[in-house]
């Protein structure tokens, strides 16, 4: 699929940092980037899909139609190996509608104490001179949509692996960063200076192979989270 100048591509989101960051990923191809904010009169989409993709093109998808231009959509969130992948699509809302972060921190730790308390032993290591509890494998997952009416959708994902502890550490990031350790940093992701993160997460991984597929060339560089 190629895009030309001619074609802005609108984000599906109203969140204008992640519109940004985005537009970085088209810059280099001279393409304008515009986000839901430039468009009042579209009104929030029910994200309902069973998987990450379902609902990224879900996104890209009504607002191409809508607006008849190319959408970009993405959709991201936490699996946990000992939770059968949960909170998977719904990471966002794990502990219901209006969750905070920490109130979906508290609920993943409380589902993952339960399988202690059943026996499970988890095991420990050291984090920035703390010893912790790896509680579980997960891993941070991104699914991304590119819609161009009449055209089929362009999709491509990124994954990045570590383990949930037992204990919150590091003051950046948001959601899950804190109990998310990345064993090859040595750290959380939440204690990880932002640009190392940004390097490597999930949504970094999965933008550049979108303007891989896009461009017809490897791509460079990194997007924030």
């Amino acid at each position: 699929m190629r895009l030309t100048a001619n074609d802005p591509v609108v984000i599906a989101t109203r969140n204008a940092g992640k519109a940004r960051e985005f537009a970085a990923l088209f810059e280099p191809l001279g393409i304008a980037v515009r986000s839901l904010n430039d468009y009042p009169q579209i009104p929030d989409i029910v994200e309902d899909g069973e998987t990450f993709r379902d609902n990224a093109l879900i996104k890209a998808r009504t607002v191409a139609e809508r607006l008849g231009v190319p959408a970009l959509a993405d959709d991201s969130g936490l699996c946990v190996d000992k939770l059968g992948g949960a909170p998977g699509v719904y990471s966002a809302r794990y502990a219901g509608a209006g969750a905070t972060d920490a109130d979906n921190n508290a609920k993943l730790l409380g589902e993952l104490g339960k399988l202690a308390e059943a026996g499970d032993t988890p095991a420990a290591a050291v984090v920035g001179g703390r010893e912790v509890r790896l509680l579980s494998k997960a891993r941070f997952v991104c699914a991304l949509a590119l819609f161009v009416p009449g055209k089929p959708p362009l999709f491509a994902d990124g994954a990045f692996d570590g383990f949930i502890v037992d204990t919150p550490l590091g003051d950046g990031g948001f959601g899950y960063d804190p109990l998310f350790y990345a064993p090859e940093y040595g750290a959380t992701l939440a204690q990880l200076p932002l640009e190392a993160k940004n390097a490597v997460s999930h949504r970094a991984q999965a933008l550049r192979k979108l303007r891989e597929l896009i461009a017809g060339a490897p791509a460079t560089g990194s997007e924030t989270e």
